[in-house]
């Protein structure tokens, strides 16, 4: 006999591009799951959002949302300003969480999530993991066990992009009052190897450059742009593996996307932009390797599961994501 579950009410605060694209119809599509409350930036922006979701109430503030006895779990999708205040508040309300990336702005705002999560072992505390790797990494995880690449030497990412390369507006991602610390796609790229890789890497050296020093922000000032346009890592694993990662926003050239997994007996190349993994051997043997769609976006799905039946959040936990 089938039993339907009891509903699952969520509350939507922030609706940015991402909540529009992946959560809400996410969530939507779930057995049991409503949409039941949304806030964003403004009241008309909120009301724009439920009536092309048919989210039946419109707070005039997040706080409104957390305090609604008929939300049992929120959905945070504001910049990161706001992911450590509200993330405590409705966990303090006894609301689960699914929380947008780039955790927090600082280490100490990471930090009271985690704390925030640990008082509340009773509730889901989820962050939307990184998206593009998913239907490889179980691939890579066995290429780096089976043997095929040996022990790992090397672990080269290479992020290029125009984002920064126009003097445009100040844009969140560059504005340390929205986005804190966390520069380009840095945090974003390091969480897949926290997934394929034992342990965390040591920084050796680091160099970074901001090509534009002042941008106008919305309001017309000119303000200074502290945020990275173009960084360069050196690190090491605990077991001697180096890291060498570049990422730069003021390449005008066609977008770059790679990760490469360099060991004593093979190496696998993850181009991202192409969604192609291959695995060289030593004989100089190109292999292409098969992604597996089941692992592809669920966040959701398994955000919904570990709150009905109780399964470890897997990506991405809290923990983890004050590691990236």
């Amino acid at each position: 006999m089938t039993t339907t579950p009891s509903p699952l009410r969520i509350g939507f605060i922030g609706a940015g591009g991402n909540t529009r694209a992946r959560h809400l119809p996410g969530f939507r599509a779930l057995p049991g799951v409503e949409l039941t409350a949304v806030a964003n930036r403004t009241r008309a922006s909120a009301a724009k959002v439920a009536a092309e979701w048919a989210i039946p109430h419109v707070a005039d503030d997040w706080r409104e949302v957390v305090a609604r006895e008929d939300i049992d779990a929120v959905c945070i999708g504001t910049w990161p300003d706001r992911h450590a205040e509200v993330t405590g508040a409705a966990l303090a309300a006894g609301k689960h969480v699914l929380c947008e990336a780039r955790m927090a702005r600082t280490l100490a705002e990471a930090d009271a999530m985690v704390a925030a999560a640990q008082a509340r072992p009773e509730l889901v505390a989820q962050l939307v993991p990184a998206p593009f790797t998913l239907t490889f990494d179980a691939v890579i995880r066995e290429c780096l066990r089976d043997g095929r690449v040996g022990t790992l030497r090397e672990v080269m990412v290479v992020h290029h992009t125009a984002a920064n390369a126009a003097p445009g507006p100040l844009g969140w991602r560059q504005d340390m009052r929205r986005n804190g610390y966390n520069t380009m796609a840095l945090g974003i790229n390091y969480e897949p190897l926290l997934r394929w890789c034992e342990g965390d890497v040591s920084v050796v050296a680091a160099d970074a450059a901001v090509f534009t020093p002042t941008r106008r922000d919305a309001e017309g000032r000119e303000r200074a742009v502290h945020i990275p346009e173009s960084l360069t890592v050196l690190g090491r694993w605990p077991d001697g593996a180096r890291l060498v990662l570049h990422a730069t926003g003021v390449d005008r050239g066609v977008p770059r996307h790679e990760f490469r997994l360099t060991g004593e007996n093979g190496t696998l190349r993850l181009d991202v932009g192409a969604g192609r993994l291959t695995y060289d051997d030593a004989a100089g043997v190109t292999t292409e390797l098969t992604p597996n769609p089941d692992h592809d976006w669920a966040v959701e799905a398994d955000f919904v599961r570990s709150i009905r039946e109780g399964t470890p959040v897997r990506l991405t936990d809290f923990a983890t994501g004050r590691r990236y």
